[in-house]
């Protein structure tokens, strides 16, 4: 088992027995509704309540993982304008980061309910859907991220573009989702 398929399996089984709603996105996911690239970190969007994080962060210390001191001291990053925590271990001799975003908006709430069992490098676990993974590339839009919309739209054929516009105004990515969508679905 590689380090990135040994840490999916360490935080989705923590994730699981803390009863945390969680779904794997970013280039994992790209992986599966794409075509694959090389990626060196794992994303998640997880229900984590905050006043959890104290166990949380126990729990994945009892892992080996690291937790850096300021998260641990209750802040969280912002990406996208979503709250994250991030974790790291050292597999293998090569660094594995975790960035979990916290499910605390609608949208990610929506992520969480749409989100698809699926299986990757030999396991199963559920990943946010094509749609999502889509807008939240969108959301970062360095330019691998615009590749993988690219990839992604290719591969899965036809996306539910209605569920892409429902939420591409409020993640402020409208005008980003229509180039997407002229470019690969053409009239």
């Amino acid at each position: 088992m590689n380090e990135l398929s040994k840490a999916i399996e360490d935080i989705v089984a923590l994730f699981d027995s803390l009863g945390i709603g969680h779904a794997i996105m970013g280039g994992i996911a790209v992986r599966v509704y794409g075509i694959p690239r090389a990626t060196y970190d794992i994303d998640f969007t997880a229900a984590i309540d905050r006043s959890a994080f104290a166990e949380l962060f126990r729990r994945v210390k009892d892992l080996g993982y690291t937790v850096p001191e300021p998260y641990l001291q209750g802040w969280t990053d912002q990406v996208g304008g979503m709250p994250l925590v991030k974790f790291r271990r050292f597999l293998a001799g090569r660094g594995v980061d975790i960035d979990v975003f916290l499910a605390e908006s609608p949208y990610q709430s929506s992520i969480l309910n749409r989100r698809q069992w699926a299986k990757l490098n030999g396991l199963e676990a559920w990943l946010v859907s094509p749609e999502d993974l889509v807008l939240l590339k969108l959301l970062a839009f360095r330019p691998r991220d615009v590749a993988d919309v690219g990839d992604v739209i290719f591969m899965q054929g036809q996306l539910d573009v209605a569920y892409m516009r429902q939420w591409a105004p409020q993640l402020g990515v409208a005008e980003r989702l229509e180039t997407a969508v002229q470019e690969h679905y053409p009239l």
